[in-house]
């Protein structure tokens, strides 16, 4: 993953290109088609996704709570939440490329480079408080 993609999105925006340099090795892209359920409420999370293109909604059960795009991400609650299990369903309304990060990977990344760990954990407790 070249650093550089990371430091376009909002998450990783404020962190240095030193720590996206080392960071760029513990994630990896994924695309998907339309209509793809990227993460179904209730089940256990293994992964957190950054939308690099495409958009998805979010729903709670009947319910669409909110429509993601570029910039956007999701799973971050299930990854490093208490629970370990989704909040939300998440399914792709186009076509979509994503950056993931895997539950060890973000084990490996708080060790590495906390600061970097640190700001998806805030987002999480963000998150969660909203909700």
């Amino acid at each position: 993953m070249d650093a550089n993609r990371l430091k376009s999105l909002p998450l990783f925006a404020s962190v240095s290109d030193g720590d996206l340099e080392q960071i760029a090795p513990f994630v990896s892209e994924v695309s998907v088609s339309e209509g793809k359920h990227l993460a179904d409420e209730g089940d256990y999370a293994y992964t957190f996704m950054a939308i690099e293109e495409g958009t998805a909604e979010v729903r709670r059960g009947d319910e669409r709570v909110a429509e993601l795009g570029p910039g956007d991400f999701f799973g971050e609650v299930g990854i490093v939440g208490e629970s370990g299990r989704r909040t939300a369903t998440v399914i792709a309304t186009s076509p979509m490329r994503l950056i993931a990060l895997d539950r060890w990977d973000m084990r490996r990344l708080e060790k590495a480079i906390p600061s970097a760990a640190e700001q998806i954990r805030t987002a999480a407790a963000e998150r969660q408080s909203d909700a």
